[in-house]
């Protein structure tokens, strides 16, 4: 066959490529290649078929070399950049990136995919450069805009996220990603509501996406009015979207006391609050007993993560692998139990994949406080105050498992601030409601509450519950501390909602996150009591007070999410802090406010309290969870009929 003769396959392969027909497209290519191998279109679109079809090995290796047969190619450079990031190889795939923007410097679609680089990369600042430098060539530029809306919420610059998403549905009122975009910043400004609604509006372009339905469901947890079976009704909707998949045969030897291979994955393997609560576990895990396959799901590694690999027989990122590449990986490492730890608020969910029955045992804990959805999630691991024997199981598609007496083993990070022992000698004296002016603190000093729980979770409820409080303790001070209070926007908003409920904004005080953690606890020093928030309590900040020596009132509700704290007041022995009605919740913190000497005392031991309760007990917390993952794996073992069981 002559070079014509091959050029004219090559136009023909093209022309079923444009039309979606990519079977044809890449026999054709194929046949090219093989007698013209170093032919720079024939491999380069090669690259790009197996880009769209998600085979990212294959993709980088037929780029890569197109781009050397090509090296001034900047659609190829461009197209190599993607592929590695698509292989989570980001650092790799700077230099294409860069060689594309060199090549091409006038191609938004260049700086765009720079940009993105580097924001996997954690280079927030020179990303939203790049990204500047797109939109400025190209101002109505969907994609562009999209993207730069995500970098700017991911360095937390939520107004100006909410507005690149408004200006792209502007252009296009139809684009479905602006949507998203838009739903995640007002998610991420803690506007609830406006943000089911967004998720709602891209939902009825993109019903199928099942990454939108799990921030939603997220997203559902903090409404205050939302029925409990109704909310249990949206995730079993979720549930049936994901499908219901046959259960594989799977090769695993159903041998009851065997060593068990057991498998997490989570995208909070780094720096989080999650990790707080897993690494004690893991640390103690007999090593006879269980071999760990940690799959971490997030761009970012540090000494959180170190540590982690420490414990791991294996250790894989999946971060930006396309679902179809992870479920090949985990299928062969064949585990025996896999833990989800994220539920529906990962980055990228990867509860599709469960659906699909990834190991004859599925568990979900820690990371979401409501059931999956998923008749495929077989167990959740949990305890009995968060979830009430009885009340909570037929809110759930999963056998709750209720191992131990709380479900979290608190480990704060290796290096804390000591507790700072305030000058406790005030004197608070309740109000009567009538003749305040008489009932003032003496010179040591107002009480200060406190709540640094994420800023979502302050519903109007909470913040009428709080105007109580501070007025039953005259001059009293509140200091919130959050997510979004740096930005004007929010705590204007904020200043408006707090009038409504009647609370004095002259006596709150509003502080941004800080970077490091140490300097996050070292801000407990400037709280006497700590005011939980409700329906939706805390949990990593809950601990963290307590460890720091802060008393916590809560208020227990109905459902996982209002309960959290009561659990973890119970396992420390204070259960006289954990109110069942908002007037309880209102006395509790009077008392402790009013009783300097008894405050004192409670902040010098409660670190104590801690060390000496379950929370404290991570050998006894790991032993509980091991036993519990051991049953999980002899009730499937006994599944099993006698003939595979003796195999």
């Amino acid at each position: 066959m002559s070079h014509a003769q091959y050029q004219r396959l090559l136009q023909d392969a093209v022309v079923h490529h444009r039309a979606g027909r990519l079977d044809q497209a890449e026999s054709l290519y194929r046949r090219v290649r093989a007698a013209l191998p170093n032919h720079f279109d024939a491999v380069h679109l090669s690259g790009i078929v197996a880009l769209q079809r998600g085979r990212t090995a294959e993709a980088v290796e037929l780029l890569a070399r197109a781009h050397r047969l090509g090296p001034q190619n900047a659609s190829c450079a461009l197209r190599l950049g993607l592929a590695l990031i698509a292989a989570g190889r980001a650092a790799e795939a700077e230099p294409p990136f860069r060689a594309a923007v060199a090549l091409d410097p006038k191609s938004a679609d260049a700086w765009d995919g720079l940009a993105h680089c580097l924001k996997v990369l954690d280079r927030l600042s020179a990303a939203i450069e790049c990204h500047q430098k797109a939109i400025a060539l190209q101002p109505a530029f969907l994609k562009g805009l999209y993207n730069f809306g995500l970098t700017l919420s991911l360095a937390g610059r939520q107004t100006e996220a909410l507005a690149c998403h408004e200006r792209a549905i502007a252009v296009d009122p139809n684009y479905a990603k602006a949507h998203y975009g838009r739903a995640q910043a007002l998610q991420q400004m803690h506007r609830i509501s406006e943000a089911i609604a967004a998720y709602d509006r891209f939902l009825e372009l993109e019903p199928s996406n099942l990454e939108a339905r799990s921030y939603r469901l997220y997203a559902l947890n903090h409404l205050a009015d939302l029925p409990r079976e109704e909310l249990f009704a949206e995730h079993a909707t979720y549930g049936k979207a994901a499908g219901q998949h046959p259960r594989p045969l799977f090769p695993n030897h159903p041998v009851p006391e065997r060593r068990l291979r057991l498998a997490i994955l989570s995208p909070d393997l780094r720096s989080h609050s999650c990790a707080w609560f897993l690494e004690p576990l893991l640390r103690h895990l007999d090593p006879t007993q269980f071999e760990l396959y940690l799959y971490h799901d997030h761009f970012r590694e540090d000494a959180v993560s170190a540590r982690f690999k420490e414990l791991a027989t294996v250790w894989r990122n999946f971060v930006g692998q396309p679902e179809a590449a992870v479920e090949k990986v985990i299928r062969a490492d064949a585990p025996d139990i896999i833990v989800d730890l994220a539920g529906h608020t990962g980055m990228t969910s990867r509860l599709p994949l469960f659906a699909r029955h990834l190991a004859p045992v599925q568990v979900n804990y820690l990371g979401y406080p409501n059931t999956t959805g998923l008749s495929a999630m077989h167990y959740r691991f949990t305890d009995a105050t968060v979830d009430p024997v009885g009340d909570a199981d037929a809110l759930a598609t999963e056998k709750l498992v209720r191992f131990a007496p709380t479900a979290w083993a608190y480990q704060p990070p290796p290096v804390t601030p000591e507790v700072n022992v305030r000058n406790t000698n005030f004197h608070a004296t309740p109000s009567d409601g009538h003749n305040q002016s008489k009932v003032r603190n003496t010179n040591f000093g107002p009480v200060t509450f406190g709540c640094f729980n994420n800023v979502a979770k302050i519903t109007d409820d909470t913040l009428r519950l709080w105007a109580r409080v501070l007025a039953a303790v005259p001059g009293s001070q509140l200091l919130l501390k959050g997510r979004g209070f740096g930005e004007e926007p929010v705590r204007r908003r904020y200043f408006e909602r707090f009038a409504a409920a009647g609370l004095p904004v002259e006596r709150v005080e509003f502080l941004e996150r800080t970077a490091k953690t140490d300097d996050h606890l070292a801000l407990y020093g400037r709280v006497d009591i700590s005011l939980d928030t409700f329906p939706y309590h805390g949990t990593t900040t809950t601990c963290e007070a307590l460890w720091m020596g802060v008393p916590v009132v809560t208020l227990m509700g109905d459902r996982h999410v209002a309960r959290v704290s009561g659990s973890l007041l119970k396992a420390i022995g204070r259960g006289e802090w954990v109110a069942q009605t908002p007037d309880d919740y209102v006395r509790i913190a009077i008392e402790l406010a009013t009783e300097p000497a008894k405050l004192a005392a409670i902040r010098a031991g409660l670190r104590d309290e801690v060390r000496n309760s379950p929370l404290g007990d991570h050998p006894g917390q790991s032993a509980r969870f091991a036993a519990a993952v051991r049953q999980c794996w002899n009730v499937w073992c006994e599944s099993q009929t006698p003939a595979r069981a003796v195999a």
